[in-house]
């Protein structure tokens, strides 16, 4: 995170003083941080204890003609690689779900092309309320990662979510970001996956040639990562079985690594049982039905080795057919061709409830977005294309309704 360059707008709200710390935090981490502080902020904090921290200028108004002659907070939205709401207020909430410009913090945000991330912190029945429930989810579908308020007593009297996290939980969140996916909160009694056990795969297999070759399908284990996260962000207890890949583990998550498809198999059954089951995994279809112990060199006339392979373990049927099927079984079908046709024919041959299908003949594996198509009993379900931290929420969120409904 060495060189980021953050902007944190800060809400009214007494949680304000905490943005104090997150910026000593953020500054630590090898971060520089510009601060807008709103009108409800400075009922709380002043500009110049920001401005002392930060070592930047504090910015208040829309109206710096200073600033405005030079498009400032055209500038200011655009120069930072991530920017932070917090405490993010009812308020604010509700401004940024329907595009408000009406101050400099509303118009920053209306004007940014970078990553949002809001940190809620307001009344247990604000939060709880439906206009600000469906704010949120407004903005986490537009791509804003939007935080769980923690639970506990508040300065109004009252318990329940609604606090704001603490710094150390938002640079979690921070650290989560830079490294691809959405951070997830720590699971809460009050959260709809709370008290479940979701089971995930990601990432490829690696079937070994010799020591230095392996068959593999190409898979960069973001879109599962992500999903771990956003199911743990929901309050699920998450097992996350991963190939070979160089992520960082989600907050929340227990990680299983693992190498082979017999291996990701066995890791799979021992976490057995699970409510829900979400297989993202590349798996590799075949392996070698013997892997050399040295490596094989090429042959002086040039002929090509001969490898005999074997199929691997479907891990997918496997666990649609055993007596410990989870309730919710979700495979994922990375297609070039035909995409929804041979999403619903795998879903009747494997067993599966859903079936989450992409295409992946563009730059989809390694990147950062997707466009996905959810096959179910019911039918086709396709989504726009979107970062794959919004997929993931929104998947965590099907699965949560669909756990609730059984």
């Amino acid at each position: 995170m060495q060189g980021k360059r953050i902007l944190l707008i800060v809400g009214g709200g007494i949680a304000a003083y905490k943005s104090c710390e997150l910026i000593r935090l953020i500054r630590k981490a090898g971060m520089s941080v510009r601060c807008v502080l709103t009108d409800g902020g400075a009922q709380f904090i002043t500009p110049m204890t920001l401005a002392a921290l930060s070592e930047q200028p504090v910015h208040t108004s829309l109206w710096d003609l200073k600033n405005e002659a030079e498009m400032g907070h055209i500038r200011l939205s655009r120069e930072a690689d991530l920017v932070i709401v917090c405490p993010a207020t009812a308020d604010l909430l509700a401004k940024m779900a329907n595009g408000i410009s009406d101050s400099l913090a509303a118009t920053l945000l209306l004007a940014t092309d970078k990553r949002v991330m809001a940190v809620p912190a307001m009344n247990v029945r604000m939060w709880g309320h439906a206009a600000t429930q469906r704010n949120v989810k407004r903005l986490r579908d537009d791509g804003v990662i939007v935080l769980h308020p923690d639970e506990g007593p508040m300065a109004c009297g009252e318990f329940g979510p609604g606090r704001l996290p603490e710094p150390e939980a938002i640079m979690e969140a921070i650290r989560a970001h830079f490294g691809g996916f959405t951070a997830p909160a720590k699971p809460k009694a009050s959260l709809p996956l709370a008290g479940r056990h979701i089971l995930v795969t990601a990432g490829p297999t690696h079937e070994p040639i010799d020591p230095v070759r392996y068959i593999a399908n190409r898979s960069s284990g973001k879109q599962g990562f992500a999903i771990a996260g956003a199911l743990a962000m929901l309050g699920g207890r998450v097992t996350l079985v991963s190939g070979p890949v160089d992520l960082i583990t989600p907050a929340g998550v227990d990680r299983i690594d693992i190498e082979t498809a017999r291996e990701m198999a066995t890791a799979v059954d021992n976490a057995l049982p699970a409510d829900a089951a979400v297989m993202v995994a590349a798996v590799a279809d075949w392996r070698t039905e013997a892997a050399a112990e040295t490596k094989i060199k090429k042959a002086e006339d040039q002929t090509a080795p001969t490898l005999t392979l074997t199929e691997n373990p479907d891990i997918l049927a496997t666990l649609a057919r055993s007596d410990k099927r989870p309730r919710l079984l979700v495979g994922f079908a990375a297609e070039t061709n035909d995409v929804l046709a041979h999403a619903e024919t795998k879903r009747a041959r494997k067993g599966a409830d859903w079936i989450i299908a992409n295409d992946v003949s563009g730059d989809v594996m390694g990147g950062d977005r997707n466009r996905v198509h959810i096959v179910t009993g019911n039918g086709v379900e396709s989504w726009d294309d979107q970062p794959k931290d919004v997929v993931a929420m929104r998947i965590a969120e099907r699965i949560a309704a669909a756990l609730k409904e059984d």
